[in-house]
């Protein structure tokens, strides 16, 4: 959001983390995340932790379906699935080396000289809490091809480095919820998926989905990531928020609807699209 947006904006905190607010929304992104959870399934995409995710007060909540962890678990009325969760374990296992050999090499790689913390999430995956103006130029290239050689990526959002088995995907999580909401017959065979990203672990999600936008800010702004049809925000931070919001909705309301730049064709009955929004 920046200082200046802060200043200006009417915020709403929705996360307080050790006593103090830490995540603000707009009053309008409020509105309109209320709005559109109330027409469409709205499904919260995160590579956050379940504890990291339940510190946040969305609007439009309760939320039937929420993709925590990168895709790790699936969480329905709040509550862990544990059969995608043994899906997962079994998928990762399978798909290149382990966590163990991947923190063993990252710790030799770095130092505190740049490096303020260390942590696992969820047993799934590893990330580093960084001051950038201080890290090795070399470390994420280097870090990158290393991890590439053994089924795993590596993806900085500021000050988190993320480092994650490639198996591990929002796209393959968000599909398996749309799939349930099909078979449950709570959203038509052929509605399409909408999605919002701004970082690396998002890619998957955006290709992902039948429609797709991304803000003008963050990791995907910077690498200058795009896809056919991808729309991207006028605004940057908070502001784009709104936008993105904004964007959602005309579609839920306009059946015919295709962004500007988009190259794909709108079907299904818009009232029953479902939304995912994917956040480091």
């Amino acid at each position: 959001m920046g200082a200046d947006q802060f200043a200006r904006l009417d915020t709403v905190c929705v996360e307080i983390y050790r006593g103090g607010p830490l995540s603000y929304m707009t009053t309008t992104a409020v509105e309109l995340l209320a709005q559109l959870a109330a027409e469409v399934p709205v499904v919260p995409t995160t590579t956050r932790s379940p504890a990291q995710y339940e510190r946040i007060t969305l609007p439009g909540a309760p939320f039937r379906h929420a993709v925590v962890s990168n895709g790790g678990r699936i969480l329905v009325d709040g509550e862990d699935d544990a059969d995608w969760r043994r899906h997962i374990e079994r998928v990762v296992i399978a798909s290149g080396a382990g966590l163990d050999e991947m923190l063993t090499e990252l710790r030799r790689r770095i130092d505190d000289s740049w490096v303020r913390s260390l942590r696992t999430a969820d047993d799934l995956f590893c990330y580093l809490v960084v001051e950038p103006d201080a890290q090795p130029e070399a470390f994420l290239p280097d870090w990158r091809e290393w991890c590439e050689r053994r089924g795993w990526t590596a993806s900085q959002q500021g000050r988190k480095i993320y480092t994650t088995p490639r198996a591990l995907t929002k796209s393959s999580a968000v599909a398996e919820v749309r799939r349930r909401l099909v078979d449950d017959e709570l959203l038509a065979a052929d509605a399409r998926l909408h999605a919002a990203g701004d970082g690396r672990l998002d890619t998957d999600l955006l290709s992902y989905a039948d429609l797709a936008i991304r803000p003008r800010h963050g990791e995907l702004e910077s690498l200058g990531w795009t896809i056919p049809g991808l729309e991207v925000t006028a605004g940057t931070g908070a502001l784009a928020g709104v936008e993105i919001l904004e964007w959602f909705l005309r579609s839920v309301h306009d059946p015919g609807f295709t962004p500007a730049r988009s190259e794909l064709t709108a079907s299904g009955p818009a009232r029953r699209d479902v939304r995912a929004g994917g956040t480091n």
